[in-house]
């Protein structure tokens, strides 16, 4: 079989699997968020917690409850990094600076998970069972909390209530995420994927030099990090290193893991609101979008220009010999359009223009289909702006899914879409204006400044995957990539939960004759050419002098 036959058949696979999972498992997240029955445990979490699942928030009272969480969870994080030298199972390694502990505590409580540190000569057993793995599950049951206050907005009427943050919450980690890491967790330790609490074993290599290898409970974080959309690898070498993904079928899975919560919940979505329909409309316009950057980046990275290139059947440098361009390629691709930082290939080594569609992934928003939750809402916030522009093209009053987009609900949605353009342009700017990028840089020229434009993107978007080839463990980097992943990850937050609290008190409006079809093929296309039409103003200028200019060089 040659290798471009095993690529198609490889992604084949991978979109049957997710059709076959698309419509038990969003189903089945909707029946969890609509229940009214509490679990035993999670009786017992609410009350030691003091928290009342039954009471009904308001968008206000919902963002408190989700700041509150993630600070809280800020500051423990940062804690435990900083004195992890003094508990069990440290390993012998010792706290972690100031700087790179908040930088680490930002990047996993905002579902970044963008690492500055080796993991496997940094944290100890501790830090990465109690602390980040614990952070893969409850930020990505922010995330989708997040997401289910939005479609209440739509679903619900004449109320401002979103439902409970602290039931969507625990129900999210203990009914679905904590269920499906398990057993893929298993799956992992059987294909090869180690899970102990071992100490470091030194060893003699073949050429006689000495080499440490860590042990660490590997296959359950693995398992969250790739299902939470988090990303961040216990080894630095993530999803690259054979104790993290052995083999082929190990990374089939894991692709399989970030894709299969994003592009389940818009059927959740469309269950929720009413009409599956809308739901399959969504997710047609993820799937459109993800399906043709897998063609753009495999193609560009089969084609890559060079002799050396050439005689290895691709731009073989940086990636994985047992995966090669094919499975590199969808990796790189799902990873960095669904808002996880896992790679099983360097980016940095990545053509010009397959890496600026890399780039454009992330700049897009991660919307197709984007983070455990993050991705649905950021779909829903497009949907809007398309629906406003359909409504300036036949002059009528927008409308979606029954409710009236006014000044309001424009307002809230733009600023929406201008937070994250504003920090990694500005982000990236100040590191070159500052000389901070350029010193950091391992390249020069365009590929250089692409490594400072992905850093930012990848930090303002709660990405967390690299370009690898930029130093970005200085105290300024941690700082501001850190502020990056806070105020990227929290402030669209804000404004999607305002959206969905003005959306729930407004009346329904019945369809008529002149009503947008949302459910259609054509608003689908609408939506396709928003998304990259608004992307594309925002950004190519960044874009052009960086992966443009090196990839038409």
């Amino acid at each position: 079989m040659g290798p471009v036959l095993a690529d198609v058949l490889f992604v084949t696979a991978l979109i049957g699997a997710l059709a076959l999972a698309h419509r038990p498992l969003g189903d089945y997240m909707a029946a969890v968020f609509q229940s009214r029955k509490h679990l035993r445990i999670e009786r017992w979490i609410y009350r030691s917690v003091g928290a009342d699942p039954d009471a009904e928030m308001r968008w206000p009272a919902y963002l408190r409850g989700m700041l509150v969480f993630s600070a809280v969870s800020v500051l423990f994080l940062y804690l435990l990094q900083r004195v992890q030298d003094k508990l069990p199972l440290s390993l012998g390694f010792k706290a972690i600076t100031p700087d790179q502990a908040f930088n680490t505590a930002a990047s996993f409580v905002s579902n970044t998970n963008w690492q500055s540190y080796s993991g496997e000569v940094a944290m100890s057993h501790v830090t990465q069972t109690a602390g980040l793995a614990v952070q893969n599950f409850v930020s990505a049951a922010v995330g989708i909390a997040v997401a289910v206050a939005l479609v209440r907005g739509f679903a619900r009427s004449r109320t401002g209530d979103l439902g409970n943050f602290w039931a969507d919450l625990v129900r999210c980690i203990i009914r679905i995420l904590i269920p499906l890491s398990v057993i893929a967790a298993v799956i992992l330790i059987a294909a090869g994927a180690i899970q102990n609490f071992g100490d470091i074993h030194h060893v003699t290599t073949l050429t006689g030099d000495k080499q440490a290898i860590s042990p660490g409970a590997v296959a359950s974080q693995e398992a969250i990090k790739d299902l939470g959309t988090n990303g961040g690898g216990f080894f630095n070498a993530n999803s690259a290193h054979p104790f993290e993904n052995p083999n082929g079928f190990t990374n089939w899975l894991e692709i399989f893991l970030l894709l299969v919560i994003p592009f389940s919940l818009p059927r959740t979505f469309g269950k929720m609101v009413g009409s599956v329909k809308q739901g399959y409309a969504i997710v047609a316009a993820m799937g459109i979008i993800w399906f043709l950057a897998v063609i753009a980046v495999t193609w560009l990275e089969y084609a890559h220009p060079g002799t050396a290139s050439q005689l290895a059947g691709g731009a073989m440098e940086g990636k994985e010999q047992r995966f090669g361009e094919g499975n590199s390629s969808a990796f790189a691709v799902s990873t960095t359009m669904t808002s996880t930082g896992s790679v099983d290939s360097f980016h940095d080594s990545f053509s010009g223009l397959s890496g600026g569609v890399l780039l454009l992934g992330m700049m897009l928003g991660e919307i197709a289909p984007g983070g455990t939750g993050s991705g649905l809402y950021g779909m829903l916030i497009m949907a809007i702006i398309a629906v406003f522009i359909a409504g300036l093209m036949v002059g009528r009053t927008p409308e979606y899914l029954g409710k009236k987009i006014g000044s309001r609900e424009i307002k809230l949605a733009a600023c929406y879409i201008l937070i994250t353009p504003a920090l990694v342009l500005i982000g990236a700017g100040l590191a070159m204006a500052l000389g901070k990028g350029q010193s950091s840089m391992t390249n020069t020229g365009a590929h250089g400044f692409s490594e400072v434009l992905y850093a930012y993107t990848s930090a303002s978007n709660n990405n967390g995957s690299a370009f690898a080839g930029f130093g970005a463990n200085t105290e300024y980097h941690n700082t501001m990539l850190g502020l990056c992943m806070l105020l990227g990850r929290f402030l669209p937050m804000v404004f999607v939960l305002a959206l969905a609290g003005s959306l729930a008190e407004q009346k329904p409006i019945p369809m008529t004759a002149g009503t947008l079809r949302t459910e259609k093929p054509l608003f689908t296309g609408l939506l396709v050419g928003a998304i990259l039409i608004i992307t594309g103003l925002t950004f190519f200028p960044a874009l052009a002098l960086g992966p443009l200019a090196e990839g038409l060089a």
